[in-house]
């Protein structure tokens, strides 16, 4: 399972609520809330994000509230995978469960930059820097990972 797409980057602490902000929580049509997500901190996103891309942060993304619809308007978006140094654990649990890949890797976080063209190898973690001829080592998927997300998330795989 490999995922290929342009860097769209952001700092530290992203939090639920900017990811999507609470003002757009009473839908539950994830493209309507796609088009609203990272709006509080990188208006232009919903814009210029295509299927595909892929999205870097620094530590403690998804920290805030436990919401769902965080994760989901991420995937709705077009992301194909979230890296960062590190993820708030509700948040990394929504997104398994959704579907949506996310990797931790220190490295990869800090040397990747927004527009930067980068592959991922979910089987053997295997973060590659096309734009910089560099490569990362994160975490690779075990088996039931990659079910959940081949299923297009948890309630799905158990079917």
């Amino acid at each position: 399972m490999k995922a290929h797409g342009i860097v769209h980057k952001y700092g530290d602490n992203v939090d639920t609520d900017v990811i999507i902000p609470a003002r757009y929580l009473n839908t539950s049509d994830m493209q309507e809330l796609a088009k609203h997500c990272m709006e509080d901190i990188d208006i232009e996103f919903a814009s210029r994000v295509k299927a595909g891309d892929i999205m870097v942060a620094k530590a403690n993304f998804g920290c805030g509230s436990s919401r769902e619809h965080a994760p989901a308007s991420i995937k709705a978006s077009g992301i194909s995978c979230v890296i960062a140094k590190s993820f708030a654990r509700i948040f990394y649990r929504n997104a398994i469960n959704i579907g949506l890949p996310i990797i931790e890797c220190d490295e990869a976080a800090d040397k990747i930059e927004a527009g930067d063209e980068v592959e991922i190898d979910f089987d053997t973690g295997v973060i590659t820097n096309v734009t910089r001829g560099e490569s990362y080592q994160g975490q690779s998927f075990p088996e039931f990972l990659i079910n959940i997300i081949n299923s297009n998330g948890l309630l799905n795989s158990l079917k």
